[in-house]
């Protein structure tokens, strides 16, 4: 069997070859994004990979049932005449279909414009162009299906790819995955997103209290990111004191609820870290998305540093005096000589 981007090609080139029209397209729908999947135009200059407003556009309203599938005259319907997309280009005639998940949902469509309008016989063509759409909403789900199963195996044990102290992913395995899933994201149009996660206190607890408890913090940190994602969510430790989360097929209201419920895992166990979170752009790539994650995640850090930086200075101001260190004054024993473990010398 074809994959699904091969078969939308085919069968956009025949379909342009038997009804002609402008412009044949298999669209992605991500929120308000209309994502290009494949397209084969001989008028308008749309290419693949193009992100158009799925608002503005006759698709959106022919799912939501305001308009027909086939308008071989699109300024006779109202719903068509009046949508936004048709003051950026001339749109005189109109085929959609919805291509729908194995559960119902919509995932794009398969459609058709041209800048005159057609012979109602278009109308009669109908059955062959859905019965297309049919046979790769099939090729889609099949192929969605095997992707899941792929995902399944590639997330087995691997000691290569796992961090020894948290058994979360390491650098490598993360590597591996971002490179995985950016394939499906170009390939479908999937949407993504990146968690970026640095621990405030690190160096601190090594430094107080020795690598044991530092160790024992980065073990809490793991746990509790681990608890709040998703099972299909990828998390890593990518460096000393920073993890990373790959939202898989994750809107942003979906990621931004994950983002929460990380900080929430995190303040519960009293671990303080710094988070950034990134939408994957439909026309970008994971490997920016985490660049620019990790942006976002140090701008909280030093927005952290900045306030406590002031709030010293305000105390210090309403004391009306410098900042000096605070010295605990040495406790004497009998002998006049400091008590060694800080206790309260005996009386005489």
């Amino acid at each position: 069997m074809e994959d699904f981007t091969s078969a939308s090609r085919r069968a956009l080139q025949f379909l342009h070859r038997q009804f002609g029209l402008g412009l044949w397209m298999v669209t992605r729908v991500e929120g308000d994004n209309w994502i290009v999947l494949s397209a084969d135009d001989s008028h308008y200059g749309v290419k693949q990979g193009a992100v158009l407003k799925w608002s503005d556009s006759f698709c959106s309203r022919m799912v939501d049932g305001f308009g027909p599938k086939v308008a071989p005259d699109a300024a006779l319907v109202a719903a068509y005449r009046d949508a936004p997309i048709g003051k950026l280009m001339t749109i005189g005639c109109y085929v959609g279909i919805p291509l729908n998940r194995a559960d119902g949902g919509l995932f794009g469509t398969l459609c058709a414009i041209g800048p005159e309008s057609q012979s109602p016989e278009l109308e009669k063509q109908f059955p062959y162009i859905e019965l297309i759409a049919e046979l790769l909403s099939d090729i889609l789900n099949a192929e969605l299906k095997a992707v899941e199963a792929t995902r399944h195996s590639e997330r087995a044990f691997d000691a290569a790819r796992t961090d020894f102290l948290t058994s979360l992913y390491n650098r490598r395995g993360w590597t591996g995955f971002l490179e995985q899933e950016e394939e499906r994201c170009r390939h479908y149009g999937h949407p993504a997103a990146i968690i970026s996660i640095d621990l405030d206190d690190l160096k601190q607890m090594n430094d107080r209290y020795g690598h044991k408890s530092g160790d024992e913090l980065l073990n809490a940190a793991a746990r509790a990111i681990a608890s709040a994602v998703r099972t299909s969510d990828i998390v890593a430790r990518t460096g000393g004191d920073e993890f990373a989360v790959l939202c898989v097929e994750c809107d942003a209201p979906g990621a931004h609820e994950i983002e929460h419920r990380i900080r929430l895992a995190l303040a519960e166990r009293n671990i303080n870290a710094s988070l950034g979170m990134e939408m994957r752009a439909p026309a970008g790539d994971l490997c920016a998305t985490a660049e620019l994650a990790d942006r976002a995640m140090y701008r909280e850090k030093s927005a952290k540093k900045r306030d406590a930086v002031q709030q010293i200075r305000r105390m210090a101001a309403a004391h009306g005096k410098g900042i000096r260190p605070h010295i605990q004054p040495a406790v004497l024993n009998k002998s006049g000589s400091a008590a060694s473990d800080g206790s309260v010398a005996a009386g005489t």
